[in-house]
């Protein structure tokens, strides 16, 4: 056999740095052990390349295809391989494998060693060396075999009839591909080379052995560096996280090996527990706000749950203003019904809810009867108030119509639901109190809040019209007009005009009337003192009374006092415009026929509408 003098300089210089490496027995090259695989050249330990045996699987295969980036490949682009060797692109490592026999084609690649004596194999010149090596390898053939593993260009090419399969990368000079440590730290992420410590993630049958490196976990969490350089230091080689989802790990590990954020509706939850509990924040912040970017109203009580529970306490804000922007929608959502009594309960305690009593008041109805069968229970209107608890103190009944509370009307739908005072989770003395509040004055005192829920934000706004005249006279009848909108809006009060004859007490009861069912929406009995200007004065509402765009509402005014200033001149369509948004608000008034106290258009009181867009 006959070499050029420039291949023996590179053979011997390859020598020196391959010779303690590569050794192999002459029955297993001569076997090929490995069931028609080319033959391997095992090592004992691993070598000054780190190439041991991977695997990502703590069952030898079962999860040899989960180290792909989104936790369904194996290592990166060597799917469908239990051992791979990645290459400059993910891809599996260099070299020339060769079999003697037919099925060698179709192979795995075995590690770097294998694959630069299968190359030797191949070219030809080395068959006879390769199958008369002894275990302590002959120069010429540890030679021959570093020199195609590094060089393979410069071997003589493979005969015609040899089963040829070529990688790309020479696995033992994967540095010199990579141009940035990013590259290179990169290139071990979930990868055998290199690595010091393996992790058996997840449970029983899902469980996966995946890979790393000690020196790049300790530098991106503080945990892991105690983990491995505390005082209390495992020394373990392989760590057992039952707790943790792989794909979440395998999220984590990217990001601390390279910075990439991986993560998806299906993973975000559990990525965002892996990576509190290896206090990684920056990737905590990109899950944050991934669950940000995809807060909808009917997630917002499932994410402010998870929320909660993470201690994530700008996310539960964002939850609860979508909540309170979408109250309607996130109660109709599936996921309500699935959350626990602390999370009800923060959403009731709040303030700036958009929705009607009666309507939280049945949503409080579905949670309870869920969780009945969450305890095992039978859903009767007792067990229903008992594991309500605190929550149902947090139902404001006396924001209710009487309507509402004894007939279960739906102030935006006008369809019936549940009646409250028939519900039975109520006590007869607590129904029998609320019942008097709605009809008595002076009102006695019940037991659960009065206090309005307001869900209004940005800028008050008003429109007045016509001209102010004297003498508007009151004799117990409502004073009343037609009105729709052409977008939804919110109405929290009226301007009403005052006494003629200088500073008065007026009593007053406003209401706002869905027309065409007649049903009450929003009323309220109170008060109002004038100076005797020809001013306007505010009476409001207990709460906002939602008006939807292109629907006919009656506004109605019962005043007992003096007579009053009244207006004239008043407009059939009046426009306001928002000087932040430029957003016009387009009320068309007309005639509301029937017992008015000869409030019209143009003449009468309810010169002001004070609402939110």
């Amino acid at each position: 056999m006959v070499f050029t003098q420039s291949e023996i300089r590179a053979m011997r210089c390859c020598v020196c740095l391959f010779h303690s490496t590569f050794l192999c027995t002459q029955s297993k090259m001569a076997a090929g052990e490995g069931g028609g695989r080319a033959p391997c050249l095992g090592f004992s330990t691993p070598g000054p390349l780190g190439n041991v045996q991977p695997s990502n699987s703590a069952h030898s295969s079962a999860a040899s295809n989960d180290g792909s980036a989104d936790g369904t490949g194996g290592a990166p682009g060597a799917a469908g391989h239990s051992n791979p060797q990645p290459g400059p692109d993910g891809g599996a490592g260099a070299g020339v494998a060769v079999g003697t026999q037919p099925s060698a084609q179709n192979s795995s690649p075995q590690s770097a060693a294998e694959g630069a004596t299968n190359a030797a194999r191949a070219a030809g010149r080395m068959s006879t060396a390769a199958t008369n090596m002894t275990a302590t390898t002959t120069p010429n053939a540890s030679t021959a075999a570093a020199a195609a593993a590094g060089t393979p260009s410069s071997l003589p090419s493979a005969p015609a009839s040899a089963a040829v399969l070529v990688y790309r990368e020479p696995v033992y000079n994967w540095q010199a591909t990579k141009s940035t440590v990013k590259e290179r730290f990169a290139f071990l992420f979930n990868n055998e080379v290199l690595s010091d410590v393996h992790f058996l993630v997840g449970k029983g049958m899902g469980v996966q052995r995946i890979p790393a490196h000690r020196f790049v976990l300790a530098v991106g969490s503080a945990v892991f560096d105690a983990m491995f350089n505390g005082g209390m230091a495992t020394t373990s080689t392989e760590i057992e996280l039952p707790d943790v989802e792989p794909a979440a790990f395998l999220a984590l590990l990217k990001f601390l090996y390279s910075d990439e954020v991986q993560i998806g509706p299906e993973t975000v939850m559990t990525t965002l527990y892996t990576a509190k509990k290896y206090a990684v924040p920056a990737l905590e912040a990109h899950c944050v706000e991934f669950l940000k970017k995809n807060l909808r109203a009917d997630n917002a009580f499932m994410l402010l749950t998870q929320a909660r529970l993470f201690d994530e306490p700008q996310l539960a804000s964002l939850c609860l203003e979508s909540i309170d922007k979408n109250t309607a929608d996130a109660l109709a959502a599936e996921g309500f019904t699935d959350v626990d009594l602390d999370t009800l309960v923060a959403v009731l305690e709040r303030d700036t809810l958009g929705v009607r009593e009666v309507r939280l008041f049945g949503a409080a109805v579905r949670w309870a009867e869920a969780e009945t069968q969450r305890q095992q229970l039978q859903p009767t209107p007792e067990n229903k108030r008992r594991v309500l608890g605190k929550a149902l103190s947090l139902i404001r009944f006396p924001l209710m119509t009487i309507e509402e509370f004894a007939a279960g009307m739906s102030s935006s739908l006008q369809r019936c639901l549940l009646i409250p005072a028939q519900s039975g989770i109520l006590t007869d003395r607590e129904v029998v109190s609320l019942f008097l509040h709605f009809t008595v004055n002076p009102k006695p005192r019940v037991e659960f809040i009065d206090r309005p829920r307001c869900c209004l934000r940005g800028k008050e706004c008003s429109i007045t019209a016509g001209q102010v005249e004297s003498r508007w006279g009151y004799s117990g009848t409502s004073d009343r007009i037609r009105f729709s909108v052409n977008q939804r809006i919110f109405v929290v009060g009226f301007g009403l005009y005052g006494s003629i004859h200088g500073p008065t007490d007026y009593q007053v009861n406003i209401q706002i009337i869905h027309t065409d069912s007649n049903t009450v929406l929003g009323q309220n009995d109170t008060g109002f003192s004038c100076d005797g200007s020809a001013n306007t004065f505010r009476v409001m509402f207990k709460e906002p009374v939602e008006i939807l765009p292109n629907v006919n509402y009656t506004a109605c005014a019962t005043l007992k006092g003096p007579d009053s200033h009244y207006g004239t001149k008043g407009m059939r369509k009046v426009t306001h415009e928002s000087p932040a948004t430029g957003t016009k608000t387009c009320f068309t008034f007309c005639y509301a026929a029937g017992n008015n106290n000869g409030t019209s258009v143009e003449d009468g009181q309810l010169p002001e509408v004070i609402f939110y867009t």
